[in-house]
């Protein structure tokens, strides 16, 4: 009912946001609302994503902790038995329209609590469920055909790009190499700021524990609490104050970048233009990859314009 509401102001913060795109999320409006809602969904995310964007998001944000499977492989049902008992993240690749029926229990999360333990019956043996497991499914396929039951196990996220998101993709991948510096400095204020978001939320996470970890008769007594709180506002002040001139400088970035916009427009209109060669006939088959190759050969063989 309230004006100006946005669900991803409610749903996660800018130093999470900051973090993702830390972790190689593309920085496009969808991608940020499909990272999200994988963050948010109370069911397994089953990813569409053919261009493998959300898959590199997922490893960078898992890191060491993430576990590949793919169904194709043999003992594959053991390493993913052996994940759920020890609390790691999964993500299973290669997925098709249809989903061995083996993970239904899993998908279902048919989790049975024994005391203060979790089991969960898989594959016709009951196994140890750890609480901090992780699961992320993925298809490469453009446009699957589910069972409906997938969709009432799953929460099916679309991670195929678009053409806006592309367009500042290439943008940048064209900045980068015509003009190496700028990108640069560009990545590294992006960074910044976001590592900015990222330490202003840890500050205030910090004050606030220790607020309410101090006995309140004694609060203004409290020398530790005192010099804690006048090192974040100095902190924070400080960050404000780089924060604003971050943006200055960057205004001036992204005024010298626009001038390779039309060819990263460009570029991904082509994309989209080729990807569609498909419906006339299956054997045109292009990734993204592939097409990035075949753009910057074409940009390395074209002549140098003059001033």
């Amino acid at each position: 009912m309230t004006e100006g509401i946005e669900p991803l102001k409610i749903l996660t913060t800018e130093a999470k946001k900051a973090q993702w795109k830390n972790d190689g999320l593309p920085a496009d409006p969808m991608s940020l609302e499909n990272a999200t809602v994988i963050s948010s969904c109370s069911r397994w995310p089953l990813i569409i994503d053919p261009q493998l964007q959300g898959s590199v998001w997922i490893r960078g944000k898992e890191g060491e902790n993430l576990i590949t499977i793919n169904i194709s492989a043999p003992k594959w049902l053991g390493k993913l038995t052996n994940a759920i008992s020890i609390g790691k993240s999964v993500l299973i690749e290669g997925v098709q329209q249809e989903i061995d029926a083996t993970l239904d229990p899993l998908l279902m999360r048919a989790i049975i609590k024994k005391g203060k333990s979790y089991t969960l019956e898989m594959g016709g043996e009951q196994i140890d469920y750890d609480p901090n497991f992780k699961l992320f499914l993925m298809t490469k396929l453009y446009n699957p055909h589910f069972r409906p039951e997938i969709a009432a196990q799953c929460t099916i996220i679309n991670f195929i790009v678009t053409e806006s998101g592309l367009e500042e993709q290439l943008l940048a991948k064209v900045v980068n190499q015509e003009r190496n510096e700028l990108e640069q400095q560009k990545q590294e204020l992006v960074k910044m700021q976001n590592d900015f978001s990222v330490r202003l939320e840890q500050l205030e996470a910090s004050l606030l524990e220790a607020l309410s970890s101090a006995d309140p008769s004694t609060i203004l007594d409290n020398k530790e609490l005192i010099e804690n709180l006048d090192t974040t506002k100095k902190t924070t002040t400080e960050i404000q104050e780089k924060s604003e001139l971050a943006k200055v400088t960057e205004v001036e970035i992204n005024t010298q970048r626009e001038i390779y916009r039309p060819v990263a427009a460009e570029g991904a209109m082509l994309y989209f233009l080729v990807i569609q060669l498909n419906v006339m006939e299956f054997m045109y088959q292009y990734s993204l990859e592939a097409f990035t190759t075949f753009f910057f050969k074409a940009i390395n063989r074209t002549e140098e314009k003059g001033e």
